[in-house]
């Protein structure tokens, strides 16, 4: 370190040096109508023009006409029909310019940029509010907003939005689909409801707040600049399974791809992982309350941008003052159900930048949690004697006496059979091991032990 401190007080940085973002430098931002922000929007003239070809490439998507799907590889009804009744309301915004002589920003899109300019910023919705009022006050002839509320309802257009259900308060059930006109939990009978009796209304006791995921992944594909990117996985990717760049190059990744090589055909199937993890919201401790965000990660894109907070998928909001523990299956109920349509059937799908529809599926890879959660995801407890999920029942554990704790020594197991570890007795539990590695179990073992 003093080397390196003493040639970059003496010698300096090379001039020649190019910023390279991708290993901790931050990126240069400003309002400048010549610089471009973080995520790369310019603004130029061709920004207004960039927002109506967005809308166009979004109305695309959401209506799937006839004459679309013809380019498509089906027939059956679009996850997405009926275009929802404020699409009307943004192609009007989108067309309407923020003051009668302006002719660099609409009305949708100044206010998109000033949503953006808050999450960048950090603002609260009381400084979003107060910006509204003083830029109304100052220049009463542009149109916009009156608070955060109203410029939220854009996102109602664009499909940025998530649906609420009601769960039981000890997580037993989700008053969800044949379920949803309960009263009681059918398990445990408690209340839906929390029980007041001075405010009029019935007020849920949990509330599961989802995040649909069929119409984000959706998304990925009507920005032009992204859609290529979703396909670098397999058609950019410099093919090295000597170096672990991106999860494409694993042993796992190849596998899939040689078990399911119709999915692996075409590049634009997203493959996903699942994170998740619990996190109390409040920054105090002594107030017990955790929250699990369900986060998915889409693996299509290079390893750059798959990881950024832009491209993370937020799945579902999980509330509790405890953790759902086990019972977090019962939560992952509607992203269960996603994951299976469009790995079965798939969804019809606009490629912006062919200007076609297609058959889109998915699929879940993996799960990324520490090893608490690990339990609570796999359904098998990672402490007792039977802590490891991979050898399952033949988990090779030992109880210490003295130290009342399971210990696990059975790892000799996995070395090749002339190795000459397995007939060291001292080194070890004072037993030589010549057993073989656990059978690997596949998807029908587990669901079998389930039933």
């Amino acid at each position: 370190m003093n080397e390196v401190e003493y040639h970059l007080f003496m010698i300096g940085i090379d001039p020649t040096y190019t910023n390279w973002i991708f290993h901790g430098e931050g990126e240069n931002w400003s309002v400048n109508a010549s610089d471009s922000d973080e995520d790369g929007i310019n603004y130029s003239e061709n920004y207004v023009g960039d927002m109506d070809e967005m809308i166009d490439d979004i109305r695309a998507g959401l209506f799937m006409d006839n004459a679309g799907r013809e380019h498509g590889t089906t027939s059956e009804p679009s996850m997405n029909e009926g275009a929802p009744k404020y699409f009307e309301q943004l192609l009007e915004d989108a067309r309407h310019p923020l003051y009668p002589s302006c002719q660099k920003f609409s009305k949708f899109s100044f206010i998109v940029k000033l949503l953006h300019i808050k999450t960048i910023g950090g603002w609260t919705i009381k400084s979003f509010n107060m910006v509204l009022q003083f830029l109304k006050a100052a220049f009463p002839e542009i149109e916009i907003p009156n608070s955060y509320h109203e410029a939220r309802q854009l996102e109602r257009a664009l499909g940025f939005s998530y649906v609420k259900i009601d769960a039981c308060p000890n997580d037993c059930m989700l008053f969800w689909k044949d379920n949803v006109d309960k009263e009681a939990c059918s398990k445990c009978m408690e209340s839906r409801w929390v029980s007041t009796r001075w405010k009029k209304g019935k007020i849920p006791q949990k509330i599961l707040r989802y995040f649909p995921l069929i119409p984000r992944l959706q998304r990925l594909f009507m920005p032009k600049n992204i859609t290529k990117s979703m396909k670098w996985h397999k058609e950019e990717r410099v093919v090295d399974h000597s170096t672990l760049r991106h999860p494409a190059d694993s042993k796992m990744w190849r596998q899939f791809d040689k078990d399911h090589g119709e999915f692996a055909s075409d590049a634009r199937n997203v493959r996903l992982g699942l994170a998740s993890d619990g996190f109390n919201p409040f920054n105090n401790m002594s107030r017990p309350y955790s929250i699990w965000p369900m986060i998915l990660v889409p693996y299509n894109l290079p390893p750059w941008l798959c990881m950024k907070d832009s491209y993370l998928i937020l799945s579902m909001l999980i509330p509790s003052p405890k953790a759902p523990g086990n019972d977090i299956d019962v939560y992952l109920q509607p992203l269960v159900s996603e994951l299976k349509v469009l790995w079965d059937v798939g969804v019809d799908t606009y490629h912006a930048s062919k200007s076609e529809h297609f058959r889109l599926h998915a699929a879940l890879l993996w799960t990324i949690n520490d090893f608490f959660a690990y339990a609570n995801l796999s359904g098998w407890s990672t402490k007792g004697k039977m802590a490891c999920s991979l050898c399952n029942e033949d988990t090779d554990s030992m109880w210490l006496k003295h130290g009342r704790k399971h210990c696990y020594i059975g790892h000799r197991r996995f070395l090749l059979a002339s190795h000459s570890w397995r007939k060291k007795k001292v080194a070890f539990n004072g037993k030589e091991d010549h057993d073989g590695p656990p059978p690997e179990l596949m998807g029908h073992d587990l669901l079998q032990q389930l039933l």
